[in-house]
């Protein structure tokens, strides 16, 4: 069939253009395809209100529809749904709905229902395995068993839904990253006596900072840390740095735009993410690694998921809670600036093989296509006269 595939791709995380829709550009240059992305008008994440970007974005056509239940009850994000997703399926006749939502979320189960006869693609990040609440493993359930194709953030992720219903095709995708604002400028002037380490991300005690701090009190080496994020953890980490005699060599700042955190990330000599796992948690991915890697930043990460595997050869990786380890490691990177240099370009290799935009783009548009296939087959099939017919 020579018409255009056409996807709708439902995405709270595309609410911002920044957030999520850089994704969806590079496919502007895909003749084949007719995409349109339903995000909502205002999305409430981590005590912040997050109005919708206008449409207007290449590659995708975006639809910003109002939601019921925002943010009811400890399953917020998975309680939402479009009361105008109906008249939208029906207007546009997808051949695929993709879901860049979890499967036990009300939205998946609205868009099983409404689906039609459009393929479903389910894109997951979720790597713990547990049994859900009622009525969520249910829907869990319900929906992977409508599932055409999985895109899964890891293996684990992956392992998840295998365990929990799914047995078709999975294709793996990482999260792009924005080279035009996440990029290696010229080094600014550092102080070389002193290792400067950077945090970009939530001041929660899963991320391991008290960890950076024990190190930093146990090692001979120069170091400070900077640290950009907002969180309940934030009063305590303060105390912890003045106990420890560090307080001159840890400060604070807030959440920054795009913009403003590769500025500050570019000043940095490396970068941590040291999350620790815990029943809740495991890093399901660590966008801020290839932030850092794009800016020439190599990234010292913990072993927890998916972190070593994106960290690839772009940084060093030390166990879990492990101070006196970490410890050890800054007092050889301090020492080792051309070590310092040789990771961060094998970063800027890593993210230029493995995640821009256009490779998440184009594992976007091949599960879609897989997908639809079956279906497209069949209609061909259901069209094209059967030689008796065609005697006639």
């Amino acid at each position: 069939m020579s018409e255009r595939l056409r996807v709708l791709s439902i995405a709270h995380t595309a609410v911002g253009r920044e957030m999520g829709r850089l994704r969806y550009h590079p496919l502007a240059q895909r003749a084949d395809l007719d995409v349109h992305l339903v995000v909502p008008a205002r999305w409430h994440q981590f005590g912040r209100t997050i109005d919708a970007d206008p449409p207007g974005d290449p590659g995708v056509t975006v639809h910003v529809l109002p939601i019921r239940l925002p943010k009811a009850g400890p399953m917020g994000w998975y309680l939402h749904v479009y009361p105008g997703l109906r008249r939208l399926i029906r207007r546009l006749r997808p051949d695929v709905i993709h879901l860049w939502e979890e499967p036990w979320s009300l939205v998946a189960l609205q868009a099983c229902l409404l689906r039609g006869g459009a393929a479903l693609v389910l894109e997951v990040d979720q790597n713990i395995l547990k049994r859900l609440p009622p009525p969520f493993e249910a829907l869990r359930r319900y929906t992977l068993a409508r599932t055409d194709h999985v895109l899964a953030r890891s293996p684990d992720a992956e392992a998840v839904v295998r365990a929990t219903g799914y047995a078709g095709p999975v294709r793996f995708i990482g999260y792009g990253v924005d080279t035009a604002t996440f990029r290696a400028d010229d080094a600014p002037n550092r102080n070389e006596e002193t290792l400067r380490l950077g945090y970009v991300g939530r001041l929660v005690v899963e991320k391991g900072l008290d960890d950076m701090l024990d190190a930093m009190a146990r090692g001979p080496a120069p170091v400070h840390l900077a640290i950009m994020g907002e969180g309940p953890h934030e009063a305590h980490l303060r105390r912890r740095a003045e106990a420890l005699g560090l307080a001159q060599r840890v400060s604070f700042e807030p959440w920054a735009p795009p913009a403003g955190v590769a500025r500050f990330v570019r000043e940095c000599d490396a970068l941590i993410l040291l999350t620790r796992t815990t029943p809740a948690v495991r890093e399901q991915f660590g966008r801020v690694i290839i932030e850092a890697q794009a800016c020439g930043v190599p990234v010292i990460g913990s072993s927890c998921g998916a972190i070593p595997s994106v960290v690839g050869p772009g940084g060093w990786i030390v166990p879990e809670s492990a101070p006196a380890a970490l410890a050890d490691l800054l007092t050889h990177i301090a020492a080792q600036p051309e070590e310092r240099a040789e990771r961060a370009e094998a970063g800027r290799r890593n993210v230029a093989d493995r995640f821009t935009y256009a490779a998440v783009a184009e594992s976007l548009a091949a599960a879609w296509t897989d997908a639809a296939a079956p279906r497209r087959r069949a209609a061909v099939t259901a069209a094209t006269p059967s030689p008796a017919e065609g005697g006639r």
